[in-house]
């Protein structure tokens, strides 16, 4: 399975202000969107993310987002090495993802752009 890039997760209290903050940082534009309840904002590697409380304490959990090219392939090579997929596949306003815990305990999204 190739890595494509990775996002760096950041959970933010101001959604608004974080994006004027990452957009002179990368010298980038967000592209946002809503998911279940949570305010998303994509500036350059960085997934802003602000919401409820509840739903943070989850998203806080994952440690970065993985691309790759396919999630189905992400999905069969997770299994082969003993990870535990803990959700997924399923469609995202720009893809696919899922999530999955590696044997250390670490938990990732893995994401394709295939829509």
């Amino acid at each position: 399975m190739e890595i494509l890039g990775t996002t760096l997760r950041v959970c933010v209290d101001d959604l608004e202000t974080a994006v004027v903050f990452y957009e002179r940082l990368t010298g980038g534009h967000a592209q946002r969107f809503e998911r279940g309840g949570v305010s998303v904002a994509a500036v350059g590697c960085f997934l802003l993310m602000s919401g409820p409380e509840a739903e943070l304490e989850i998203l806080r959990k994952v440690t970065a987002t993985i691309a790759v090219q396919d999630v189905d392939s992400a999905l069969a090579r997770l299994n082969e090495v003993g990870a535990k997929v803990l959700a997924g596949p399923v469609p995202t306003p720009v893809g696919r993802n899922l999530i999955a815990v590696h044997p250390d305990g670490s938990v990732f999204e893995y994401v394709d752009r295939r829509l």
